[in-house]
């Protein structure tokens, strides 16, 4: 019998729990419904639209890292950095909206995957690539 890590090492190579992930959804939503209140009062954050794409939740549900994306065109980085800023009030408002026994320390990184999908869109479809998917006529008896 294996016995379990009480730092979660062995949870790592098996994913987020399935409490990990129900938080993070919690979170996510809540995160979500602050924002679309408009009441951030951030220079940087007024009139802008964005995304809290994904929240991964540390085991002990004390740190939470909130992957977030602008719509439409804009700086990912800076838009994390200014999340960043004003992370105290989002905990605060956070804390009305769910309840944890400790509300987790929230930080904010840019969601980089559409870039990523994007790129992969981009090879598949480039010159070289669709030379290698298009048929071939070797076949000639």
């Amino acid at each position: 019998m294996q016995k379990k890590s009480s730092s979660g090492h062995n949870r790592g190579a098996r994913g987020p729990s399935q409490r990990q992930l129900r938080a993070g959804e919690l979170i996510r939503r809540a995160l979500s419904d602050v924002v679309a209140r408009g009441t951030i009062q951030d220079p940087d954050l007024i009139e802008r639209s964005f995304s809290v794409t994904e929240v991964r939740v540390s085991p002990d549900l004390r740190h939470a890292t909130c992957f977030v994306a602008p719509l439409g065109k804009g700086d990912a980085v800076a838009l994390a950095a200014a999340l960043t800023r004003v992370r105290g009030y989002l905990r605060g408002q956070l804390s009305k909206e769910v309840t944890f026994k400790y509300m987790p320390d929230l930080t904010f990184e840019p969601d980089t995957s559409f870039d990523k999908a994007e790129q992969i869109d981009r090879l598949l479809h480039s010159p070289k690539v669709s030379q290698d998917l298009a048929p071939h006529d070797d076949d000639e008896d």
